[in-house]
């Protein structure tokens, strides 16, 4: 993950000591990434064991999940100015913290058959991971400052990474039959000891100084800024997008191709592993080509793969469809993250903000899909996204560089 070149320092051979310090603090967010994807995954894919063990029904557990889901959207938009506050490093220890002691307070609830702890735990604790996931996005946009390079898909690559590994550690402890209580609270243990360890190799965060000593003040202005909100729309866009796959896909190869419960789980995981694939070389191809031109490229290529897999009479080319996109849905998250961070002083707030907007999307998205699948079948109610996307594609030049990051932002020839 290493930068743009600096003077070294003497007695020092090789690199410089600015860029090892970027680059020490590149993989200490990379890690952060990854734990925090780890968490999500390793609750999430517990889930059906949570429904037996509390008798749970559809609309129970949904109503559990929505509360989880406002504690996040309401958390989003005050983390910018926690962050002005007190810094990046110790917002994600404070996030961390309420995200790992309330799914104790989960675990433990499953465990014993507390239903009524569960709603306030989730809250806190869905709170807590939309927290961490805003002061990660900054501390991604700071490294992606001191190197000089849009590195923050790779960032993101790491959640994916951390979501599939999660997963596979629920599904192992299933079939271990391991219980939701011990297997929540080894990992939540574990996680939280690698949260500390990985943040000692933050940035340090910048003096206070102008904008930071009015936190709040500059977190609301920051929901009047006209490019702040279009920057917002295209996360929104790109939300929806990744968002209707990992709620919808498997479904819809299931229902809409006649076919089984694996097969529609090996699309899922084609269109994650797509995903996956372009974070990972993103950095490259922004690095080369700028911003705003793979933004276009990769918001046409999610609208054709969305076309492709929705519309195909047959499965193979509905699949390859799923591969674009997957491909396409990769890079307009993390993006709209950096575009957020483009000034510095005012990232916090901008941050916050953009995150605020995107989030909506999953918390609407999948109610209003689910609807409109009732009446088209899950497949077809997918076509919904090409609205956004179309907006999405039409707003790409909000995310042009604006201050230091445009004097950066030149396209360059590809790298060794």
């Amino acid at each position: 993950m290493s930068g743009s070149p600096a003077a070294h320092v003497p007695g020092v051979p090789g690199v410089p000591a600015d860029r090892r310090r970027a680059d020490r603090a590149a993989w200490a967010t990379f890690a952060v990434f990854t734990l925090n994807g780890l968490v999500f995954a390793n609750w999430v894919s517990r889930l059906p064991a949570v429904r037996d063990a509390l008798d749970l029904t559809p609309a129970r557990l949904g109503i559990l999940l929505l509360v989880g889901s406002v504690g996040s959207v309401l958390a989003l938009p005050l983390t910018g100015a926690v962050v002005q506050r007190i810094g990046t490093r110790r917002t994600v220890v404070l996030a961390a913290t309420l995200n790992v002691v309330s799914f104790a307070f989960v675990a433990v609830a499953v465990g014993i058959g507390e239903v009524g702890l569960l709603a306030p735990a989730l809250f806190a604790g869905q709170a807590g991971i939309a927290a961490w996931d805003v002061s990660m996005n900054l501390e991604g946009g700071a490294v992606e400052q001191a190197l000089g390079r849009a590195i923050m898909p790779r960032f993101h690559a790491g959640f994916s990474l951390g979501t599939v590994l999660g997963a596979g550690m629920g599904a192992l402890a299933a079939l271990a039959g391991i219980s939701v209580m011990v297997h929540l609270l080894v990992v939540l243990g574990l996680i939280y000891v690698a949260v500390l360890l990985s943040v000692r190799a933050f940035l340090p965060d910048p003096p206070p100084a102008g904008e930071r000593h009015h936190g709040w003040r500059t977190t609301f202005r920051a929901w009047t800024e006209r490019r702040t909100l279009l920057v917002g729309l295209v996360v929104l866009a790109a939300a929806l997008t990744e968002g209707a796959a990992n709620d919808w896909l498997a479904l819809a190869v299931v229902d809409g191709f006649g076919t089984t419960n694996a097969v529609g789980a090996v699309g899922f995981g084609i269109f994650v592993t797509a995903m996956t694939a372009m974070r990972l070389v993103g950095t490259e191809l922004l690095d080369r080509y700028g911003r705003v031109p793979v933004l276009r490229l990769s918001t046409a290529l999610a609208l054709v793969g969305l076309l492709l897999f929705t519309l195909s009479p047959a499965m193979l080319p509905a699949l390859a469809g799923a591969v674009l996109w997957g491909l396409g849905a990769a890079l307009g998250f993390p993006v709209g993250m950096s575009a957020a961070s483009d000034e510095p002083v005012h990232a916090a707030a901008r941050v916050s903000v953009v995150s605020s907007i995107g989030y909506t999307a999953f918390l609407a998205g999948p109610p209003l899909l689910g609807l409109l699948a009732e009446q088209v079948g899950y497949r077809l109610s997918l076509l919904a996204i090409a609205v956004p996307l179309v907006l999405g594609l039409a707003l790409v030049p909000a995310a042009r560089p604006i201050g230091p990051a445009a004097r950066e932002e030149e396209p360059r020839p590809s790298r060794p």
